[in-house]
């Protein structure tokens, strides 16, 4: 009778940790409903606006990391140069196709700007320090590392 009400234990622990599983495994493959999700013909050709609704220009391209996600925005300024702009230092408004960056006009014309004849190497990770902390940002291969313990130098 021992071996049975054991055996009888253990069952009912598999049984929980399989219905766990199971409902660990459908949520996992459901997708998250308040992540949004942009298609990039939303985004390119929509307008940038930075503090004080002031115009920078329009998305001209993006960038995307060895993921898939989007990890840049180049901005074409309206001397026909390029800015990079991180996703992470935007707010994008799919309806009204207008992505806002919180920086000063002052301190956007002080970001290094590009042209298509010269694009930088974005993943580089000097260009990538010294774009994101124009933005007051730091990148994401720097936090993720923190967050591992270890520290990256920039």
């Amino acid at each position: 009778m021992r071996k049975t009400l054991q055996l009888g234990c253990i069952a009912s622990v598999v049984m929980a940790m399989a219905a766990s599983f199971i409902a660990a495994q459908d949520a996992a493959q459901q997708p998250a409903q308040d992540v949004p999700q942009y298609r990039a013909k939303q985004i390119l050709g929509a307008r940038v606006s930075l503090e004080g609704n002031t115009a920078a220009g329009t998305v001209d391209d993006i960038v995307m990391d060895e993921n898939g996600n989007v990890d840049y925005l180049i901005v074409m300024n309206d001397a026909q140069k390029l800015v990079t702009v991180p996703w992470d230092a935007t707010k994008f408004n799919v309806d009204k196709r207008i992505a806002v960056v919180n920086i000063t006009p002052q301190k956007f014309q002080q970001v290094p700007t590009y042209t298509v004849d010269q694009y930088p190497v974005f993943s580089a990770p000097a260009y990538r320090t010294k774009v994101y902390s124009y933005y007051g940002l730091t990148p994401h291969q720097a936090r993720r590392a923190i967050r591992r313990g270890t520290v990256v130098a920039p």
